[in-house]
């Protein structure tokens, strides 16, 4: 018998207690999710550091982050129909297992194919890991108190999003013995194997349902679609427009297209058909991609202009750059729980045309004289509170009138768009950026900036186009 993931009834009237292993249990979820934020944000600020440590140029900056958010969103659908079909504690163990050497590839990384092919490796467990854990705690934890485990989350993800950066930058800067930026992904093999370990014990036994159907074509289509779009553009801008990069993403085209027809034929597809069809539901998909690859893309550019342009150290960047976004968007996030019932999708297009509004106000600082970091923070600021309202509501705003049974599919859909948005994003922007930067640093910054404002316009244009409630309203 596992031990103590039961759920103790001492009478029919009695209140249900929660098992002291069901709270071990949500620790070691906790340290799968927080092991891929702290992996998916900790090369905004350190890519310039890799690319230089690795002699890789403008091309590794770009794939450092694409390459982890790639296979994570193309994987990440397929990740939980295979928990669902082996079993969710053999899937989760599986993925932490992988996800940890292939941290530890990562920091023994000798040069940037290394480096990218640990970083696709990596997403692709965490694909296994991370869709398993609400299915996990949600048979460990009595109904009546589930939601205290679910209200963990927002906290402890918020601050393991908001501290890789400021991790990254501690660490380069301590330069634990001589090892500059490899810290960062060796801390895994600690939180790695403490997780594989408990987990072993503590985590409850499951049969899974071999009846489920996993599209591993659609799977593949998809893959081969990112991977050839993303290929083609990284390496053309990077290394001129020549057949190979026109090919790449003439195949990527041609593998979307198979993909789509694929999506209407399968018996599982990835994205149900039906979901496509409800019209605020595809409009929250594209309004998503694109909200989440302007804002990924200006994270990265707002990194490398600090450290490239301003000459600021790796943890100077995280403080004058991220702390105030991040207090920013913990503000409004929270004030947008209060706010989305009454406002609905008005909040979505207030918290883009505010994000919109705070990258003008950094692009006047940038265009004029050298900014200071006073300067810039409270720029920085506003960003932030656009982004934690925008954040906060896009997704629960998408699924407002969707049949409530297809409520699980369209979310792990969106989750899926948002990884691939911070696939595409940054590699755009970093594009723009690195072409630019002839120009010098700060023109290459405000052609970014000018970039992220006019994707940002358009989102704003296609608001009307979602449901006007989330769905705990339009019910």
């Amino acid at each position: 018998m596992e031990a103590g993931v039961t759920v103790e009834r001492t009478g029919a009237a009695s209140p249900v207690r929660v098992p002291r292993a069901a709270w071990a249990v949500l620790a070691i979820v906790l340290i799968a999710d927080v092991m891929d934020l702290l992996d998916s944000t900790i090369t905004v600020i350190a890519a310039p550091t890799i690319s230089a440590g690795l002699r890789g140029g403008p091309e590794l900056i770009k794939w450092l982050g694409a390459s982890y958010a790639l296979s994570l969103g193309v994987l990440l659908v397929t990740g939980g129909r295979l928990g669902d079909r082996y079993g969710r504690r053999r899937t989760f163990l599986i993925g932490i297992a992988g996800f940890t050497a292939a941290s530890l590839a990562c920091g023994l990384a000798w040069d940037p194919a290394s480096i990218i092919v640990a970083r696709l490796i990596q997403g692709a467990f965490g694909a296994l890991l991370i869709p398993q854990g609400f299915g996990i705690l949600g048979s460990v934890f009595p109904r009546e108190h589930i939601g205290k485990a679910f209200s963990t989350f927002g906290p402890i993800l918020g601050l393991s999003a908001v501290g890789g950066p400021l991790l990254a930058g501690v660490l380069i800067d301590a330069n634990l013995f001589g090892l500059s930026w490899r810290p960062m992904f060796l801390i895994n093999i600690v939180l790695g194997v403490a997780g594989l370990v408990a987990g072993l014990r503590l985590l409850p036994r499951d049969r899974g349902d071999a009846s489920v159907r996993i599209d591993v074509a659609g799977s593949v289509l998809l893959a081969g679609t990112m991977l050839g779009l993303l290929f083609g553009l990284i390496e053309g801008s990077t290394s001129g427009w020549t057949a190979l990069p026109i090919a790449a993403m003439a195949a990527g085209l041609a593998c979307f297209a198979a993909f789509c027809q694929r999506q209407r034929t399968a018996v599982a597809p990835l994205i149900k058909p039906s979901l496509l069809r409800n019209r605020g539901f595809t409009a929250g998909l594209i309004v998503g991609l694109v909200v989440f690859a302007a804002i990924g893309g200006l994270i990265y550019a707002v990194s490398l202009y600090l450290q490239r342009g301003l000459g600021y150290s790796p943890l100077r960047a995280a403080v004058v750059g991220f702390a105030p976004v991040a207090a920013g968007l913990v503000i409004a996030s929270v004030a947008s729980m209060n706010l989305l019932g009454r406002l609905g999708r008005k909040l979505t297009l207030a918290g883009i045309v505010v994000t919109v509004a705070g990258v003008g106000w950094l692009l006047l600082l940038v265009t004029g004289s050298t900014p200071t970091a006073a300067s810039l923070a409270p720029a920085m600021t506003v960003i932030g509170l656009g982004m934690g309202a925008t954040f906060a509501t896009i997704y629960d705003i998408a699924i407002g009138d969707i049949d409530p049974a297809e409520a699980g599919s369209a979310s792990g859909s969106l989750s899926s768009i948002q990884q691939l948005a911070n696939a595409i994003g940054p590699a755009i922007i970093t594009t723009i950026y690195f072409d630019a930067v002839s120009g010098g640093q700060g023109h290459a910054m405000s052609v970014s900036l000018g970039a992220v404002i006019g994707i940002g316009v358009l989102s704003a244009l296609a608001v009307p186009l979602l449901p006007r409630r989330a769905q705990a309203e339009a019910l």
